[in-house]
């Protein structure tokens, strides 16, 4: 029986649009990127967790604390790319892209998101999602995820989906907020990573529907807990005040 050899790997770079340097940003006493190390690391299906980032001052914190560092090019558009770039030369089954910027992660989550990969050989790719509020749905930046009856992803939109013809009635909200943390076999992800971008993906600006639109199928696990990433130094201030409660 062949142990499936799953690696964490988290995408860090210096320039952010919104908040260049978030990565070393302090959180109540250790940089932003640490509480992220931290937490992977603690998921129980991962073999092992490496910080991919293009920054040296980036680097040199991470193997401060004693955290794994795979340097990359600069030249990368997105994280999948930069993810894409180390597993190459990585021996794994599976690869978990966390995200850099969710201090709130929990392992629990992470290995979620793995189990359906782990136990069924045909699934390429999973993802996370939690229930939205209706209020929270038209905001374009709460990315929304429709998923079928048999657990995968129908689509992911900006616009509030699905559409509710004769206004809500009643019952729980039917929004579900997609969370960026992908589980990807291997090849798949070098495979994706090779395709150029395709129109829905970048009309929307979401990865993920580059996916979608080539037919690969993403297994979404619905979780109660929502993380918290931090785009701003307004964010930052929230999860603080979380976190020192």
């Amino acid at each position: 029986m062949h142990l499936m050899r799953v690696v964490g790997l988290i995408p860090a770079r210096w320039a952010s649009k919104r908040f260049p340097g978030k990565a070393l940003a302090d959180l109540c006493g250790k940089p932003l990127i640490q509480h992220v190390v931290e937490r992977a690391s603690q998921a129980k299906s991962l073999s092992e967790v490496i910080v991919a980032t293009d920054d040296v001052r980036i680097a040199e914190v991470v193997q401060g604390f004693g955290g794994k560092i795979q340097m990359t090019s600069p030249a990368h558009p997105s994280g999948t790319d930069r993810i894409a770039e180390v597993a190459r030369d990585l021996a794994c089954d599976l690869v978990v892209n966390i995200q850099g910027d969710e201090p709130l992660i929990l392992p629990a989550e992470i290995d979620a998101a793995a189990a359906p990969l782990l136990s069924d050989p045909s699934i390429p790719m999973g993802t996370l999602a939690s229930p939205l509020t209706l209020e929270q749905a038209a905001d374009p930046n709460a990315v929304k995820v429709v998923v079928g009856l048999n657990g995968f992803a129908l689509y992911f939109s900006r616009s509030p989906i699905p559409y509710l013809r004769d206004g809500h009635v009643g019952g729980a909200s039917p929004y579900l907020l997609h969370i960026g943390l992908y589980v990807y076999r291997r090849e798949v992800l070098l495979h994706l990573a090779a395709l150029a971008p395709t129109p829905l993906e970048e009309r929307e600006r979401l990865e993920q529907l580059r996916a979608l639109e080539h037919g690969i199928r993403i297994r979404v696990v619905v979780t109660e807990q929502r993380s918290i990433g931090v785009d701003t130094p307004e964010d930052l201030e929230r999860v603080r005040r979380m976190m020192s409660q």
